[in-house]
C-alpha cells in the first residue's frame, strides 16, 4: 500500500542529493555565463587545433603525390626536371579549378561567406560546405607549390568547427560571432604557433577592439590551441634566429629609414596583387583555366628560381640565418613577387599572410646589407635588418602593428630585437596609413561583402534587440519536484513562473530553495507560489541596453525577463553576456 509513497519519497531524497551538490558547485565555483564562455572557447581552441593538423596533414601529402618527394617545398621543385617544373603547378592549379567549378554545384544555395565575414558583418554562421570546397580546392593549390600560405585555409576550418560548435550549442548571435573569432585565433595560433598574436590578428584586425570581453576567449582558445599542437607535433619556436642586439643607439636611424621603407613597398604589394587580379579577370577564362595559368606562370619561373614555389617559409629561414648573396636574393625577391601575384590574380585559394613576412625579411635583408656596405657599424648582421623588416612589413600590409610585433616576437623569441622591432612597424604602419588610407590586406573583401550584403541584426539601442525568447517556465502552482526537475535540466540560477495566461509573477531563486533540501516532509508541501520572488527584476523589450546595464549592474543576476509592460506577458529574456558583447560591438572601428 505504501509501495507509491515510499518510491516518490525516495526520488524526492535524490532530487535533494542533486541539488544539494548543484549549490555546492554554484557556491564554490561560481560558474558564471562568462566562465562557461571561456571553457567553449578552450574547446573551440582544441578542435581548431585539430582540424588545422588534418588541413596540414593532408596538404603534405598532396604534396607527396604530385612531386613524388616528401621533402619541403622548395626542394621538391628543385629536384624536378624542367617540365616537371611546369606541369606540377599547372597540375595544381587545374585540380584546384576543377574542385571549386564542381563546388559551385554543392554550394549554390549556400553563401560564400568567410570567417572574417561572419564575425565582422554576418550572423556567426561559417557556411560548411563551401568552406570544405575552397579548403579541397587549396589542398591542391598549397601541395603543388603555388606562391601561398597555407594560414588562410586552416583559419577558415578552425572558424567552421567553431562555427558548428556555437550553432549546436544554440548560442545567440553575439556569442556565436565571439566563438568564430575564437576559432580564427586558434587557427593563426595553430599555423604561427603564436598564441598572442594569434588572439590580437582577430582582436585588432577583424573586431576592432581589445575589450576583455572579447579578448580573453580569444586568449584562452589560442592558448589551447598551440598547447595542443605543442602536445601533438615537435613545434616549437617557428625561426630560430642568432642572437641579434643594438651595439649603438645610432643603430636606430638606420631601422627609422627602414621602416619608411617597407611602409612604401607593402601599400605597392597590395595594389599589384589587386592589379592582377584584375587582369585575370579581364582574360575572362574559364576558373581551370584560369587557375592553371596562374600555376603555369608560377612554374615557369620555378625551373630556374624553385625558390617561388610555397609560402617561402625555408628560404626566410636561411634570410634569417644568413648570409645570402644579396644580388641572388634580389632576383629571388623579384620572382617571388611576381609568382604571389600569379597565384593570388589567377584566384588560387590561400593566404598571403607568410608571403608578406617573405617580402618583409628580403627588403629588410637587402636594406641591411646596403647599409653594411656604406656604414659597417650601422648594420653589423644583416639579417637583423630582414627579422625586423618581416614585421614591418607585415604591420604595413595589415594595418594593425600591435599584432605584428608580437607575432615576430612570438614566433622568434628575440628579445633583444624588439625596440627596433617596434619602432619600425610603427613607422612603417603610418607611412602605408598615409600612402593607402585604411586599405589593408584583408579589408577590401570585407567591404565588398558589406556592400552586397546588409549588415547583421546588430543591436539598434533596444533591449528586443537581443531578446532570446522562450526562457525556461514554471507554473505558479509547480511542486517541489517540478522545481528541482527544471533546475537540474537546464542551466540557470532563476527560473520565471508564469500563469496559465503567460503573465509574468516573479521568479524562483535556486539559493531559494537551499532550506527545503534537508527536509523531505517540507519539500512535499511546498509549491512555487510558497518561494515566489514577486520583486524580481525585469524589463520592457523597447527600453534601452543602457538601462539593462543599469539593472545588471543593481543586481546579482546573469539574465533579466522582458515582459511586455501593457499586457504583463513574458517575451524572452536577456542575457548579460549578451549584452555585454553587443556594447562591445558597437565600439567597433571599422574593419581595416
Amino acid at each position: 500500500m505504501n509501495a507509491p509513497a515510499d518510491s516518490k519519497t525516495q526520488l524526492l531524497q535524490r532530487l535533494q542529493r542533486l541539488l544539494r551538490w548543484r549549490l555546492w558547485v554554484q557556491e564554490k565555483l561560481q560558474l558564471t555565463e562568462w566562465q562557461v564562455t571561456l571553457l567553449y572557447a578552450a574547446l573551440a581552441g582544441f578542435l581548431g587545433a585539430g582540424a588545422s593538423l588534418i588541413f596540414s596533414a593532408l596538404a603534405e601529402g598532396v604534396h607527396e603525390m604530385l612531386t613524388g618527394s616528401s621533402a619541403g617545398v622548395v626542394e621538391s621543385m628543385r629536384q624536378l626536371p624542367w617540365w616537371g617544373c611546369m606541369l606540377v603547378p599547372t597540375l595544381g592549379g587545374a585540380a584546384a579549378g576543377l574542385v571549386l567549378l564542381y563546388g559551385q554545384r554543392l554550394t549554390r544555395t549556400q553563401s560564400s561567406t568567410d570567417y572574417m565575414e561572419a564575425i565582422a558583418i554576418g550572423n556567426g554562421r561559417v557556411p560548411v560546405r563551401a568552406s570544405l570546397v575552397k579548403s579541397t580546392a587549396a589542398l591542391f593549390s598549397i601541395g603543388s607549390g603555388g606562391s601561398i600560405g597555407r594560414e588562410g585555409p586552416m583559419v577558415q576550418l578552425a572558424a567552421v568547427v567553431a562555427s558548428l560548435l556555437g550553432r549546436w550549442r544554440q548560442f545567440t548571435g553575439p556569442q556565436l560571432r565571439l566563438l568564430v573569432a575564437c576559432g580564427a585565433a586558434a587557427g593563426i595560433a595553430s599555423a604561427y604557433n603564436a598564441p598572442i598574436a594569434g588572439s590580437f590578428f582577430v582582436a585588432e584586425i577583424i573586431l576592432g577592439s581589445i575589450a576583455m570581453e572579447s579578448l580573453g576567449p580569444l586568449a584562452v582558445s589560442a592558448v589551447v590551441a598551440t598547447l595542443t599542437i605543442r602536445v601533438l607535433t615537435s613545434a616549437q619556436v617557428m625561426y630560430r634566429v642568432p642572437a641579434f642586439q643594438l651595439d649603438s643607439p645610432w643603430e636606430m636611424g638606420p631601422y627609422v629609414v627602414l621602416g619608411l621603407v617597407t611602409g612604401t613597398l607593402a601599400p605597392m604589394f597590395l595594389k599589384s596583387l589587386k592589379q592582377s587580379e584584375d587582369f585575370f579577370i579581364s582574360l575572362r577564362l574559364p576558373l581551370v583555366l584560369r587557375l592553371s595559368l596562374g600555376g603555369l606562370a608560377v612554374g615557369i619561373m620555378a625551373i630556374n628560381v624553385p625558390q617561388v614555389c610555397g609560402n617561402g617559409y625555408s628560404v626566410v629561414v636561411q634570410i634569417l640565418n644568413g648570409p645570402v648573396v644579396w644580388k641572388v636574393l634580389l632576383g629571388v625577391f623579384a620572382c617571388k613577387w611576381l609568382a604571389t601575384m600569379a597565384s593570388f590574380g589567377s584566384g588560387a585559394p590561400g593566404g598571403v599572410f607568410t608571403p608578406s613576412l617573405f617580402m618583409g625579411a628580403s627588403v629588410g635583408y637587402l636594406f641591411g646589407a646596403l647599409v653594411h656596405s656604406v656604414w659597417p657599424a650601422g648594420a653589423v648582421d644583416p639579417g637583423a635588418f630582414a627579422l625586423v623588416g618581416m614585421g614591418a612589413f607585415l604591420a604595413a600590409a595589415s594595418r594593425a602593428p600591435v599584432m605584428a610585433i608580437i607575432m615576430l616576437f612570438e614566433m622568434t623569441l628575440s628579445y633583444d630585437i624588439i625596440l627596433p622591432l617596434m619602432m619600425c612597424s610603427v613607422i612603417a604602419y603610418y607611412t602605408a596609413k598615409g600612402i593607402q588610407g585604411a586599405t589593408s590586406l584583408y579589408s577590401e573583401s570585407l567591404k565588398r561583402k558589406a556592400a552586397e550584403e546588409p549588415a547583421p541584426a546588430l543591436p539598434a539601442g533596444r533591449v528586443r534587440d537581443l531578446m532570446k525568447p522562450n526562457p525556461p517556465l514554471l507554473p505558479p502552482g509547480a511542486r517541489f519536484a517540478e522545481i528541482a526537475q527544471q533546475f537540474l535540466t537546464v542551466r540557470v540560477n532563476n527560473l520565471y513562473v508564469c500563469d496559465a495566461e503567460g503573465r509574468f509573477l516573479g521568479a524562483v531563486s535556486l539559493h531559494d530553495i537551499k532550506p527545503y533540501l534537508g527536509d523531505v516532509d517540507l519539500a512535499e508541501l511546498v509549491i512555487t507560489r510558497d518561494i515566489l520572488r514577486e520583486d524580481f527584476p525585469r524589463i520592457s523589450p523597447e527600453q534601452s541596453l543602457s538601462d539593462a546595464l543599469g539593472l545588471f549592474l543593481g543586481h546579482p543576476i546573469e539574465r533579466l525577463p522582458v515582459v511586455d509592460p501593457e499586457t504583463g506577458g513574458l517575451l524572452g529574456s536577456l542575457s548579460k553576456t549578451d549584452l555585454l558583447l553587443a556594447l562591445v560591438e558597437k565600439r567597433r572601428t571599422p574593419a581595416g
